[in-house]
């Protein structure tokens, strides 16, 4: 039987042991998700601000080389964090080491900390927009160049929800998109991102909607699909409820797996 959409995980990389983390990319690939995510910080983004942290581009490599079904990204890489060319030749090398089973996710940047303890410009909201408009270009152009290229489509996944810049750079320059509920938001800004698909003559289905629920959105997976998603993504961190560490218990995964097969 058909799964009613796509389903992944993000495994938040914070108060948590590499081994924990491989663990659980592990356990994901294994249950037969179809993507798994972690993200691009370099710094706990909630619970101790001093917690356990690790690099985004370097676990994804270690998921690449470790895991052999789903599909895996950065939700999302933050584009002033490495020179774009760069930064396309560190995605081709990674979907080489995957088996061209890698999203190139990527966002303008919001989180002030990462950019002032690691030396890095923090632009205005609009300038960091159009750092991303100005670099997607030549990611791509880099990807064309690059010998030997991905293995696999390396789709340009884009994450954000402004409606005037960055629906329109999804709906010009994306394969995918991701943004956050709850679902009667989420609608609301897939019908700007539909808009701007037909002013600039994309076809809707060309662009992939993906959206990052929690545990908290138990019960309303439905109501993402009428509003458009048709890729939900488990936001999953270790608890430590009291200071006690529980580890990736992936009950909410399980059960938004349960969904999609039933």
């Amino acid at each position: 039987m058909a799964r009613k959409a796509h389903v992944g995980v993000q495994l938040h990389p914070q108060h948590a042991t590499i081994d924990e983390l491989r663990d659980a990319w592990v356990r994901a690939d294994q249950l037969g998700l179809d993507s798994i995510w972690t993200w691009d910080h370099f710094f706990p983004l909630y619970g101790d601000p001093a917690g356990e942290h690790f690099e985004g581009m370097s676990l994804l490599a270690a998921m690449a080389a470790t895991t052999s079904n789903a599909r895996l990204g950065l939700m999302v890489t933050c584009n002033s964090y490495r020179n774009p060319e760069l930064l396309a030749d560190m995605y081709r090398t990674i979907d080489q080491i995957s088996g061209g089973r890698t999203y190139l996710g990527i966002g303008s940047g919001w989180f002030e900390r990462d950019y002032t303890e690691y030396g890095f410009p923090f632009l205005t909201a609009r300038g960091r927009l159009t750092k991303l408009e100005e670099d997607l270009p030549r990611i791509k152009g880099r990807l064309e160049q690059l010998n030997p290229g991905p293995v696999g489509s390396l789709p340009i996944l884009i994450g954000g929800s402004g409606e005037k810049v960055t629906l329109r750079l999804v709906a010009a320059e994306a394969d995918a998109w991701n943004t956050f509920g709850p679902p009667e938001l989420y609608a609301a800004k897939n019908a700007v991102l539909n808009e701007w698909c037909d002013k600039l003559g994309r076809p809707r289905t060309e662009v992939e909607r993906t959206v990052c629920v929690g545990k908290e959105d138990i019960g309303r997976f439905d109501e993402y699909l009428d509003a458009g998603a048709t890729h939900l993504i488990m936001m999953h961190g270790v608890q430590i409820p009291g200071g006690e560490r529980t580890g990736f218990d992936f009950e909410a995964v399980t059960a938004l797996l349960e969904w999609a097969e039933g």
